[in-house]
């Protein structure tokens, strides 16, 4: 089950390359700027739940790409703003929702005795693994 359960993410993924040519965090970055407007990576990093420097990789990439462009706008030449360009707000507007989107919209339609068995058996998985007071950002 586990198995299928990453299989799926991977080909989600995939699929995403594939048909926007960009990554699943790229995808990210890209609707949490459509979504809040020009950020500093540090907040970009927050509606991820990642590190800040892994939003720096996706930023670069991205910028290669011509989705978006770093902006400053403040007489501290150090602070700089992500902003979307055009092509990327295009791709925003067109992109499907990140695989989490996908998942959270399937649990919204489940009865709450059935999240909650998921959330037990997810927890006990966990427990197994050993990770239950890792910090997850």
């Amino acid at each position: 089950m586990i198995r299928k359960l990453m299989q799926g993410a991977e080909l989600y993924s995939k699929a995403l390359n594939k048909k926007y040519q960009v990554s699943a965090a790229q995808l990210n970055c890209l609707l949490a700027l459509h979504a809040h407007g020009p950020l500093p990576p540090s907040q970009i990093a927050k509606h991820m739940m990642v590190k800040s420097s892994t939003v720096t990789g996706v930023v670069d990439r991205l910028e290669r790409k011509g989705l978006v462009k770093r902006v400053r706008n403040s007489p501290d030449r150090r602070i700089i703003n992500i902003e979307l360009t055009v092509t990327g707000r295009q791709l925003a507007n067109h992109a499907p929702p990140p695989i989490q989107q996908k998942i959270i919209n399937g649990l919204k339609r489940l009865p709450e005795k059935e999240i909650d068995q998921i959330v037990h058996g997810l927890s006990q998985l966990t427990d197994m693994l050993d990770v239950q007071d890792l910090e997850v950002e």
